[in-house]
Formats: C-alpha cells, structure tokens, sequence
C-alpha cells in the first residue's frame, strides 16, 4: 500500500476517526536503554503517544520511533496500526498523539491540497513544514527513505530489454510497442501521478491492451514471472529485494516524493525539545534499502513489524536491550 490515499477514501476514514475517536492504545514495554540514543534519559518523565498507518512499512517506523523515545526514559503509548493516512495524522494534529513518522508527498498533496509535487525532496520537505507549521505539526529532518511509485522488471526481462530509466522505457515503447506491457493497480491506471501522468511526462503512447490492472501484491509475483514486462511497484517494498526485480530510475523525476520524516505536534515538541534529537540519527540511517531489507522480514518472512524494529535498533547500536 502507497503512503498516500485517494481523497475521497481520506474524507470518510477522518468521518470515522472524528465520529467514534480513536482507540486509547496500550503501554510499549521494551526493555530497552540508551545506546547511541537516548545518553541521558532526556525524556524521562514524559508519556508520549506514537501514531502510524496501518501498512507494514509505517507499523515499523511507529516502533522505531517508540523504542527510541523508551530508550530515552520516556512512557510511551502505542496507537499505531491506524486505518488510512488522515486517521494517524489527525491524531497529532489534535494532540491524541504526539509524534508519528509520516510522507512529505502525502502531506503535500493529499493533507495541504496542492496538484503539482516540488521535484527536489528538500525543497518538497520545507515547503511541507512550513505549512505545517500553522496546523500545530513540526517536522524534523526528513530520512532518505523514500517511498514513491515506480516500474520494475525481473531478472530474464532485464537481461533482453536492459532499460534502466524511465526514458528507455518510452523508446522501448516506440521501437518495440508490444515489449512494453504493464502490471498496474486501478488506481494508478487512472490517476494524474500514476500512468496517464507517466506517459504524458516520458512521451509514451502505451495500448491499452498492453496494460493489465490487478491487485497490488499480484502484480509483485506476475511480474516476477514475466507475465508483464513491467510492474508498479512501490520503491521500498520488500518484495523488490526478495523477488530481485529491477526497478527503473524515474530519470525526469515525475513521481512526487515520499520522504519519511518525524511530525510531531508542536506543543508536544514546546514541552519536550529532545525528541528531535532523539530520533535524529534514527531518521537519518533510514534509506530504501533499510526500509526494503526491514519490510521483507515482515511481508515476506512472516516476521512481528515490533520485533523487527527492536531487532534493527539494537542492531545499529542506536538501543540496548536491558
């Protein structure tokens, strides 16, 4: 699943949230302390509420963050798992919870209303802060992680057609228009950042019978098996490195950028200034080849979202478990 959803889909899931509220969370019990976070305690004495999506990749970033802050001599609740982007961010712009790890795109686009996305992700990443800041939402510094749409190819594919970009794509389609066939959700079939966009963008003229739409996670094992030459992908799923497809560079960067970075709410942040150098070096060693390696462990290995955090944690030195 995308960091960001339809508008729509948004609108109903905040009527829910905003109807029956949200669900008080339970206590984080790890037992962690101060490794290259945390030194200190400073947040010993706070109670901190961490928020996150529903989807793989948000349920271990809300740990992360969790796990730091416990490390750091804080209580910490743990309300993540939240249906839909609006629910989790709604939560920390009332104060039901103080912090979470959201989308530069998603706040951009889908939360601040804009059409058009800022090319440069940190230019994408200021602008988003700074209208945020109105809204009681304070944004630290963005990780490298970057969560975005894309096409990937298998292994034998890649070995006859050998694109690599976005651009070969679109010759690919002109030389040879029945090589390129597509694995698409709906969705992206039909939005103005998804394929239309795409195509107007990189001057491709796709048929539309070279173009098949299904399910997300269908379109992970087709393309592994080359039933289409390319598949939508989603830049930091673990199935890319499990399934060792290759994905195209969006080498005239269309697709908005997704950076992950810590929102905070603003008088939380007032009351407890630390949390930002606390997560600071965790959002900092965040990439899509952690994000990959971390969200395969759980969609491809079955794994626990929680353990898999603590274990990357204590991995990176970052904690210790007591």
């Amino acid at each position: 699943m995308r960091p960001g959803v339809r508008l729509t889909v948004a609108v109903v899931l905040l009527a829910v949230v905003s109807g029956c509220g949200l669900t008080s969370g339970s206590p984080m019990v790890d037992d962690v302390e101060p490794g290259t976070v945390g030194q200190g305690k400073p947040l010993e004495g706070a109670s901190l509420t961490v928020t996150s999506k529903e989807f793989t990749e948000q349920l271990i970033l809300g740990a992360i963050m969790g796990i730091a802050f416990q490390a750091a001599g804080a209580e910490v609740v743990d309300r993540t798992g939240i249906q839909g982007s609006v629910g989790s961010r709604e939560a920390v712009v009332k104060g039901e919870a103080d912090a979470g790890f959201e989308y530069t795109g998603t706040a951009w686009i889908t939360y601040q209303g804009n059409s058009r996305p800022i090319p440069d992700p940190r230019e994408q990443w200021l602008a988003v802060r700074e209208a945020d800041a109105k809204n009681g939402v304070t944004w630290l510094e963005p990780s490298r992680l970057n969560n975005t749409y894309a096409l990937a190819m298998n292994q034998a594919n890649y070995e006859r057609y050998r694109t690599r970009t976005l651009s070969e794509v679109a010759e690919l389609s002109k030389s040879d228009p029945g090589a390129v066939t597509l694995c698409v959700e709906g969705e992206f079939a039909n939005r103005a950042d998804g394929l239309p966009g795409m195509e107007k963008a990189y001057g491709m003229d796709i048929p539309a019978g070279n173009v098949t739409q299904m399910d997300t996670g269908i379109i992970y094992t087709q393309t592994a098996k080359g039933a289409c030459t390319y598949g939508e992908v989603f830049t930091t799923d673990g199935r890319i490195k499990s399934m060792n497809l290759v994905v195209m560079e969006d080498d005239k960067k269309f697709f908005p950028n997704y950076n992950a970075a810590p929102t905070v709410n603003s008088e939380t942040l007032k009351k407890w200034p630390a949390i930002a150098e606390v997560l600071a070096p965790v959002t900092q060693k965040l990439d899509n080849n952690v994000a990959q390696t971390l969200n395969a462990r759980v969609d491809v290995d079955g794994e626990d979202p929680h353990q898999v955090a603590l274990d990357w944690m204590v991995a990176e030195g970052f904690v210790k478990e007591g």
